[in-house]
């Protein structure tokens, strides 16, 4: 049992300590991380209400709650408690204290209905097996002209895959995306293809799309 915990360690070790999700990683990120055209594209301004969903430890919750000011508030979601504690701590390290902190479910991000003036899902996405249902949700969560701005990365290896074959990688296309958003009734107003490379690497181009709650 001792040497099965041990390899579970280590198998979980890579996942656990995943890059830009944690702080020691963020000022790296920020190199390449284009979050100034996405707070200019979802027109983030001192008192907006906003969602990140898919926060880890809060990236870009700490940006936004900076940028929203006391005015405004950002929930944070994510279906993991151990993220959110670390969360929690930074946010108390930084005196931030318009964050709503929320322990999601992996079909329901659990927002408050007509709250939101846009909606953030960055490199989430592809692991959203319940899409449907969370779009959703999200459109409930959105005040009338809402928006939801969706970044992934799209890995070349896989460019012209199938959907599964894209996030059994850890990957997708916006051709997948814009038709689900659609289905969803949203109206897609932006569409960037190419933002630069995630962590630098050029086999991995990020995409960005803007969309609109459409009534």
């Amino acid at each position: 049992m001792k040497n099965i915990r041990i390899l579970l360690v280590v198998l979980l070790l890579p996942l656990i300590g995943y890059s830009q999700y944690e702080e020691n990683d963020w000022k790296e990120r920020d190199t390449w991380m284009p979050l100034d055209t996405l707070f200019e594209l979802a027109d983030i301004q001192e008192g907006k209400y906003a969602a990140d969903i898919g926060c880890h430890e809060g990236y870009l919750t700490i940006h936004l709650a900076n940028r929203v000011g006391e005015k405004g508030k950002v929930f944070a979601v994510d279906v993991r408690d151990d993220r959110l504690d670390r969360l929690k701590k930074h946010l108390d390290s930084r005196n931030l204290k318009n964050v709503n902190v929320i322990l999601g479910d992996y079909d329901n991000p659990k927002l408050p209905e007509e709250t939101l003036d846009v909606v953030f899902i960055v490199d989430t996405y592809h692991e959203m097996t319940d899409y449907n249902t969370i779009l959703n949700h999200v459109h409930k969560a959105l005040k009338p002209g809402g928006k939801l701005v969706i970044l992934e990365k799209l890995k070349s290896r896989v460019k012209n895959g199938t959907r599964k074959e894209q996030t059994n990688a850890h990957t997708l296309g916006t051709k997948y995306v814009k038709q689900e958003l659609k289905a969803a009734n949203f109206k897609i107003v932006k569409q960037l293809n190419d933002l630069g490379n995630w962590e630098n690497d050029s086999d991995k181009v990020m995409w960005l799309l803007v969309a609109e709650k459409h009534n």
